[in-house]
């Protein structure tokens, strides 16, 4: 089973350019983290942290294959969610896109300036959406080519980062942490780092034991720049023994 965590801001539409290819090969789940997408927020659990969110989602698997490890794929805070996973031992393999937390200090607080602007102007986004040029000036941070994605799915990706109700909370919680441990999970680990990433850098120094691998031509979240390399990516990180 290769289940599917997507970035934060986002929900689990954001793999719908990969999930037939994956399907085609793969028993594939791809699930809304608590408080993103349909999925309600944590409650009486803390904060969001990407740990705590690990532990929400071992909770869903459990009810699924309690006690399997499953094979993991994240992008950008998902990516560090997939490889707390990993290290609590609950991975055949993680593959992880740009996977946030690897940056060698907590990094500042962010205004979220662009959130608040997302949210003023809902009522017009399917206008946005439709627009060529509005798609380019939305998505441009996050996807390489935003002409290659459809106006639906460009007004999914809005509305879920608008509406989001744990998105301030979980992106406190992830600038203000490190992912400690890489060295440390036992199975194999494929990092993808998008060539055209604006948000997060391969980190100088990793441990050798992690395969890194360059997305030519793709952005932060590269599903609809190159969903056929993305999609190989995830069989072949997920095939690894």
């Amino acid at each position: 089973m290769l289940v599917l965590v997507h970035p934060l801001g986002a929900d689990r539409q954001v793999w719908a350019p990969v999930f037939d290819r994956l399907a085609a090969e793969r028993d594939v789940i791809a699930l809304d983290l608590p408080g993103f997408g349909g999925s309600l927020a944590l409650s009486g659990a803390g904060p969001p942290t990407p740990a705590a969110l690990a532990r929400a989602v071992t909770t869903f698997l459990d009810e699924l294959v309690p006690g399997l490890p499953v094979h993991l794929a994240g992008n950008s805070h998902g990516g560090w969610v997939a490889l707390e996973l990993a290290l609590a031992g609950r991975a055949h393999t993680v593959t992880a896109i740009a996977p946030a937390g690897l940056w060698p200090a907590p990094l500042a607080p962010k205004r979220g300036v662009a959130r608040k602007l997302a949210r003023v102007l809902l009522p017009v986004l399917p206008l946005v959406a439709r627009s060529r040029r509005g798609r380019r000036l939305a998505l441009g941070v996050t996807v390489h080519d935003p002409a290659k994605v459809p106006p639906r799915a460009a007004l999914r990706l809005l509305r879920s980062y608008a509406r989001a109700p744990s998105y301030t909370e979980a992106n406190t919680e992830m600038r203000a942490g490190v992912f400690v441990g890489l060295e440390r999970i036992r199975v194999p680990v494929t990092l993808l780092w998008p060539e055209h990433d604006r948000l997060i850098g391969r980190p100088a120094q990793l441990p050798p034991s992690v395969r890194n691998l360059t997305l030519a031509g793709c952005g932060h979240v590269p599903m609809w720049d190159d969903p056929a390399m993305v999609a190989a990516a995830l069989l072949a990180g997920s095939a690894r023994r």
